[in-house]
């Protein structure tokens, strides 16, 4: 250029400014116009405001703040724009003290300096203040624009504030903006995230042309209220106009999730694959918890390793997918491989694999966890709480649970039963009875769970009448409905005490008398161990009624003719479970070995090490056969060497 003026150095500096790799040229430009002040250029407002705004994307704060002292030199301190400019520079670097001294300082602020102001609250969590703020604004005649009232939504949709919301509402009314789509898909998300998602509808039938954004709000405010009809209408009434995103389908996959996949989940993921959509996030997380609650790991796998991008919500859902279905083992695994790509796990990730040391009683990596757990500040978290006690008193660690148990400063619910069920597990009845009179006294009311780790303490010490004295208050204190679990409870309370009778008549008084065997099983091989045999014939005679095909009570009925030693019936009984191609599914043992888990059922050898474990077997056998015959040779002792 053959003459440079001060406009033409701002539109250089500016587009260096706004461009996200050349903040640092910007300030380059400055320096190259400083020294040009000979030729009688110098910086004006609009300069010191495109510096702060390259300031505000630095790592370091130190830039801005030597803008602002040069703004001082050059009478600038009091312009408008570079005070609006320095409360943005402040509040993205935390400042918020100096950010509020310098709009304290303007004498007349307009639109853009109140919204900077408050964006800038809150951006940096003071969102209390941020809507004081918001009120001040109002109070003193300075017309909010849309973007104002969005913020003031944005914060009352996090705060859940449904008053502050409908008074921001009753502005907007009053205003132009009504009409602003933007805005009033800042509305629905305020109603829907308030539970009103009524009111949210009206405003989404108000709006002429709905966008996605629209759509997508009501769409994921009827599914997170349970309304699935709702949302798959809208989804379809949506498909008829325009083109589902990404979000689009996350909401509405994760909707019927629960639902059968081959009905629901399934076309929607044809629809994603034919979107472009299969390597995004937000629809790959969603597709992946749909496929765990359908039980197809294989499915969710396959989604996960054809995934480009995964964030820590993506890793997190195989975990907690794999834990949930009981792949304990690949829980561990997907969380090892997640922190090994760097992602810091959050206390969903870390609860879930906890659980999934439970389940496999695996000591080691639990304690492990654990120490994860407190480096990373979760050891006061309620929900890691739980599964912290859940996995030390499951791995046989009581001492470890109590400890844990202990460090929480304010136990919720969750940790309390997860105390009771840890002393239940222990067969240590009468500290899970202190740990439930701790619980009440404490205010915390006690809910199904609760009764269920109870009733479970009682039956296997065989604590009748405490047992009929917690049923009875669960009932009438509690108006707690009694589930499968705690007649469970209760049916092994009365027959292992021998009250076969008292079984039988709660099981027919129960809702689950036909549809659920296995109370009736629990009565049949009591009448095995105590020999009532009329009662034990009768017992699976009705079972079968309900369920011809049976295994577990066409065993049941073998081991009753054992017992009344008919070994003609017990010979028709097996010949029928053959017939019927019936099989009694294995029982597993397991053990934990140098961090690997060794899997072992009757009559299996297919482990790699059979040899060597048959060997070892037979060296204890011949073992405890010597000490047998060492143990019959000793001498007997007569009375009179007592």
């Amino acid at each position: 250029m053959s003459e440079r003026t001060i406009v033409s150095w701002n539109s250089l500096i500016a587009a260096y400014s706004h461009s996200s790799n050349h903040h640092h040229a910007s300030f380059a430009l400055f320096l190259s116009l400083k020294m040009a002040t000979h030729d009688g250029l110098k910086p004006n407002n609009s300069t010191f405001a495109s510096l702060l705004l390259a300031s505000s994307f630095l790592d370091e704060s130190s830039h801005g703040e030597t803008i602002h002292s040069q703004c001082i030199k050059s009478g600038f301190s009091d312009d408008l724009r570079v005070q609006t400019s320095l409360i943005g520079f402040y509040s993205k670097f935390g400042n918020l003290g100096s950010a509020n001294q310098v709009f304290n300082g303007i004498c007349n602020p307009d639109t853009i300096s109140w919204n900077s102001i408050i964006i800038g609250h809150l951006q940096n969590e003071s969102t209390k203040q941020g809507l004081h703020l918001f009120c001040n604004m109002v109070r003193t005649g300075t017309k909010p624009n849309c973007f104002t009232f969005a913020m003031a939504l944005n914060t009352c949709s996090k705060r859940m504030d449904g008053l502050g919301g409908k008074s921001i509402h009753a502005q907007i009314i009053r205003t132009d903006c009504f009409v602003d789509v933007s805005l009033q898909n800042a509305l629905i998300d305020m109603y829907c995230n308030c539970g009103e998602r009524t009111k949210a509808f009206a405003i989404f039938s108000e709006i002429v042309d709905p966008d996605l954004v629209s759509w997508n709000s009501m769409i994921a405010g009827f599914a997170e209220d349970g309304k699935r009809e709702r949302a798959m209408d809208l989804f379809t009434e949506l498909r008829k106009g325009e083109r589902p995103d990404e979000y689009s389908f996350a909401a509405i996959v994760s909707t019927i999730g629960a639902l059968p996949a081959q009905c629901y989940g399934k076309p929607l993921h044809a629809q994603i694959l034919k979107g472009g959509y299969e390597s995004s996030i937000f629809t790959g997380s969603t597709l992946i918890d749909m496929y765990f609650k359908n039980r197809e790991a294989d499915s969710a796998n396959k989604i996960f390793d054809g995934m480009g991008e995964r964030d820590a919500i993506v890793w997190t859902e195989m975990i907690t997918g794999h834990a949930l279905i009981g792949h304990g083992d690949m829980a561990i695994k997907y969380f090892c491989n997640m922190e090994r790509q760097g992602h810091k796990p959050d206390q969903f990730a870390l609860s879930s694999v906890l659980s999934s040391c439970a389940d496999l009683a695996s000591l080691q990596k639990g304690e492990i966890i654990h120490s994860k757990v407190i480096k990373l500040g979760y050891d006061n978290d309620n929900i890691i709480c739980g599964s912290l006690i859940d996995m030390y008193s499951k791995s046989g660690n009581l001492i470890g649970a109590i400890m844990a148990f202990s460090g929480v400063a304010e136990p919720d619910l969750e940790c309390w039963n997860a105390m009771l069920g840890g002393y239940s597990h222990h067969g240590n009845a009468e500290e899970a009875f202190e740990i439930f009179n701790r619980m009440v006294k404490r205010g915390i009311e006690p809910d199904q769970v609760t009764f269920v780790l109870l009733l479970s303490s009682c039956s296997h010490r065989h604590l009748v009448e405490r047992g009929k004295l917690l049923w009875d208050r669960m009932v009438v204190d509690y108006g707690i409905l009694p589930g499968i679990k705690h007649y469970t409870s209760m049916v092994g309370l009365f027959s292992r005490a021998g009250l076969l009778k008292e079984a039988e008549i709660l099981i027919l008084g129960s809702p689950f008398g036909t549809d659920f065997l296995e109370l009736w099983r629990i009565l049949l091989s009591s009448c095995i161990d105590s020999g009532d045999l009329v009662m034990g014939l009768k017992l699976a005679e009705r079972v079968l009624s309900f369920e011809p095909e049976d295994t577990a009570t066409f065993v049941l009925l073998s081991n009753v003719y054992a017992v009344a030693e008919r070994w003609e019936d017990v010979a028709k009984v097996r010949r029928k479970i053959k017939a019927l191609g019936l099989e009694k599914d294995p029982g597993l043992s397991w053990i934990e070995l140098k961090n690997r888990f060794h899997v072992f059922s009757a009559g299996d050898e297919s482990h790699p090490l059979i040899n060597n474990v048959l060997e070892e077997l037979k060296r204890l056998e011949k073992n405890m056969k010597e000490s047998e015959k060492q143990t019959q040779v000793l001498p007997m002792k007569r009375s009179c060497d007592l």
